[in-house]
């Protein structure tokens, strides 16, 4: 449902026109008049929402309210963005492929607990297809140069 919004956002307002203009060259952004620093923290006022609503989530999921709740979880959604065909050199991104790379995540993890894979290895696995995208990412950027 979120992923939803969030794609209705980015294609159809002027804050997700704005935030795409950003992200694909600032300087000319700004040179059309657009005023980059009241839409960059917009962009980053959702960001915080969306954060605060994961956390209620997470809170409510878990029955409990720590501090440590979400360590290293930015590992599962920088995994989760990348296997859903973002490049980490900048580019284009989806939100349909990210919203499927983290559901392929949660299928990974959930797979992996089942087996009883220590977290430590379940981490190492996320780094290895963050390395892995990475890698796949740079050959395909050499093969359209």
């Amino acid at each position: 449902m979120i992923a939803g919004l969030g794609g209705l956002i980015f294609k159809k307002t002027k804050i997700g026109h704005y935030a795409t203009a950003i992200g694909d060259n600032e300087e000319a952004t700004r040179l059309c008049g657009i005023n980059v620093s009241k839409y960059k923290a917009l962009v980053y006022v959702i960001s915080g929402l969306t954060a605060a609503m994961a956390a209620v989530i997470i809170t409510g999921r878990l029955n409990t309210a720590e501090p440590l709740a979400g360590y290293m979880i930015e590992m599962d959604a920088v995994a989760a963005v990348v296997m859903g065909g973002t490049s980490l050199a900048g580019g284009k991104g989806s939100i349909l492929g990210t919203t499927l790379g983290a559901l392929l995540m949660g299928v990974m993890r959930n797979g992996l607990n089942l087996m009883s894979v220590q977290s430590n290895y379940q981490q190492l696995a996320m780094g290895a297809i963050i390395l892995i995208a990475v890698l796949l990412d740079k050959i395909r950027g050499k093969s359209r140069a």
